[in-house]
């Protein structure tokens, strides 16, 4: 199975910010104009072709710009929640360390540790959250995942660094995929 992953567009905060959605309420963060383009311009990617489904993050902005490529290509799209981002606070404390996660996570590379400061997503939790998300349409030759950066590095490696609208093509083995997700 070959999987053509594509992180989200350009977000935009400025909504979030104006209502005063705490923390993870930015994942209701649309596309900026820059990113609705990203997405029109991906969506002619000349590594779309032949796949039969578009598999979308449930987050706004992962959302959009599927929605956008879907429209675009006539691809039909789904949506898994299981492919959403990577959660910097497990707990849901609300606690003002949350702006220091995606640090603390990078610092320790993604690798749990006692000396965490807040409860944040490990790389191998993600890793096997998201591929097990994707085992229901191994039945596909080559399908379209739109999600984030973070959950896509869990397919290539972990520093990867994915601009938005990115695009890693990988193939998965349908053994493998089952095991990493176990």
């Amino acid at each position: 199975m070959k999987l053509v992953l594509i992180r989200h567009g350009e977000p935009r905060y400025d909504e979030v910010l104006e209502r005063g959605y705490p923390h993870q309420g930015y994942d209701l963060g649309k596309l900026t104009e820059l990113g609705e383009k990203q997405a029109q311009e991906v969506s002619l990617d000349p590594r779309l072709k032949g796949a039969t489904l578009i598999v979308s993050s449930p987050y706004t902005r992962a959302l959009q710009t599927a929605a956008i490529i879907s429209r675009l290509t006539n691809i039909p799209l789904t949506v898994e929640n299981d492919l959403h981002e990577w959660m910097p606070d497990l707990d849901f404390s609300g606690s003002s360390e949350i702006a220091f996660a995606y640090q603390d996570y990078m610092k320790h590379q993604g690798k749990n540790t006692p000396t965490k400061i807040i409860n944040w997503e490990s790389y191998q939790t993600i890793k096997k959250r998201t591929h097990k998300a994707l085992i229901p349409y191994l039945n596909h030759e080559k399908i379209i995942v739109v999600c984030h950066g973070i959950v896509m590095t869990t397919f290539t490696s972990f520093d990867d660094e994915i601009e938005h609208c990115g695009i890693r093509e990988v193939a998965v083995d349908y053994n493998l995929l089952k095991t990493s997700s176990k």
